[in-house]
């Protein structure tokens, strides 16, 4: 299995941060079309994309300000990535000009599904990181 790890510096407190992965508006305005969100451990993550396919999982872990884990899938007949078959982790470190933001993604393969992911999460958090510091990312396009 591959892991995915992707970083950003964000010029935005870890606090702001945070809560783009704790709220589906704010979430969805760096990722997806749409969503729901339930906030807590054990709770349902789906957002839907631009193309028409659903990620969905599940949260796992929440800590407030510095660490974020879901499991990641996609709905349908998105294949390899079933629903919760594999799991992303947010590491949030506050740095002198905001946020040190660390995305490990676990648990894909082929290398090919890897790096489709990988291409994905430095779009997305490209997205986030323009949103987080109070810019407009324009809408998703992402199929």
């Amino acid at each position: 299995m591959g892991d995915v790890v992707v970083t950003r510096l964000i010029a935005a407190s870890p606090a702001t941060v945070f809560s783009f992965f704790t709220d589906v508006g704010r979430w969805t305005a760096w990722q997806g079309v749409g969503g729901e969100l339930d906030a807590q451990p054990g709770g349902a993550l789906r957002i839907h994309m631009p193309g028409g396919q659903i990620a969905s999982g599940e949260l796992v872990e929440l800590v407030p300000h510095s660490r974020i884990v879901f499991t990641w899938g996609w709905e349908g007949d998105v294949p390899p990535v079933s629903p919760g078959s594999t799991t992303v982790e947010i590491e949030l470190e506050p740095v002198e000009t905001g946020t040190l933001l660390r995305l490990t993604h676990r648990g894909l393969a082929p290398p090919p599904v890897a790096e489709h992911h990988r291409q994905g999460w430095e779009r997305y958090l490209e997205r986030l990181r323009v949103r987080a510091e109070g810019g407009d990312p324009g809408p998703d396009t992402m199929a």
